[in-house]
């Protein structure tokens, strides 16, 4: 009985220690969570809105695009890519190039190296919330 009582106290320190090693692990990835998430306002919130996410993504898989292919290309109106286009302009994260084709107007839009450095620094940031959150 005093053998079975020992065995029995030995395997509950046994628990114990894996139950303290588990909700160690698991501090360590809540106190990474909350560290992610205390960073969250850090976002750039002029790259973060949608739309200004999507022109800002569009412009780095290409050299340049026009008014009406970035309309097109985010299915949206020209008083939403025209707004949304000039606060990317008034951060110097694209320039604008304005021309005339014949008689119509064309207006071009390319991401500056700002607006490059901007957007690896906000995926960053994602990616790095992202992971925090799948660790939990």
């Amino acid at each position: 009985m005093a053998k079975q009582t020992a065995r029995s106290i030995s395997q509950q320190g046994t628990q114990q220690g894996k139950t303290h090693e588990a909700k160690s692990r698991g501090a360590a990835r809540n106190e990474e969570a909350m560290r992610a998430a205390e960073k969250a306002p850090e976002l750039d919130g002029l790259i973060h809105e949608r739309m200004r996410l999507g022109i800002v993504s569009a412009l780095a898989a290409s050299e340049s695009l026009t008014f009406g292919e970035l309309k097109e290309l985010l299915k949206t109106t020209d008083g939403n890519v025209s707004v949304h286009a000039r606060k990317l302009e008034d951060a110097d994260y694209i320039s604008v190039a304005k021309s005339f084709v014949g008689r119509m107007p064309k207006t071009e839009y390319r991401l500056t190296k700002k607006g490059r450095c901007a957007l690896e620094k906000y995926l960053n940031h994602m990616e790095a919330l992202i992971r925090a959150a799948r660790e939990r």
